[in-house]
């Protein structure tokens, strides 16, 4: 499933990119979770989610798979993670937070350039690096 984006992925600011790549990384753990615990409650569901999809996470995450971006795809990273944003949530540092906004911007740039499978394989990498707690 994948929308034709009237502009090329570098003319989006880097929080819309943010804001397609948090949803889809919502979606990408949410549904994995689903597959792994068929009989889990919806509750346990989300507390398990909370720990992939939260600043602190995907900011380990974008440490680990930082060297394995290419030129391009570390330069949408940077974009949206050097983007000051308004808001900087509670249980987060800002440090943090602006690594998980550039590892979201990157997935929506990847998203809009429709390169699905390097977007699978990323959001796979930063799902092994945050289940394995490192």
């Amino acid at each position: 499933m994948n929308m034709e984006f009237t502009k090329p992925a570098n003319q989006y600011n880097p929080l819309v990119l943010a804001y397609i790549g948090d949803s889809l990384y919502d979606i990408y753990v949410r549904t994995r979770l689903i597959k792994l615990n068929e009989d889990m409650s919806a509750h346990k569901l989300h507390v398990e989610a909370i720990k992939y999809v939260k600043a602190h996470g995907q900011s380990v995450a974008m440490a680990e798979i930082e060297d394995k971006l290419t030129e391009e795809e570390l330069s949408a990273y940077k974009r949206g993670r050097n983007t000051k944003s308004f808001t900087v949530p509670k249980n987060a540092e800002v440090g943090e937070y602006r690594r998980a906004t550039g590892f979201e911007a990157l997935l929506g740039w990847l998203y809009v350039r429709n390169e699905t499978d390097r977007l699978d394989k990323i959001m796979e990498m930063a799902y092994k690096t945050i289940e394995r707690g490192e």
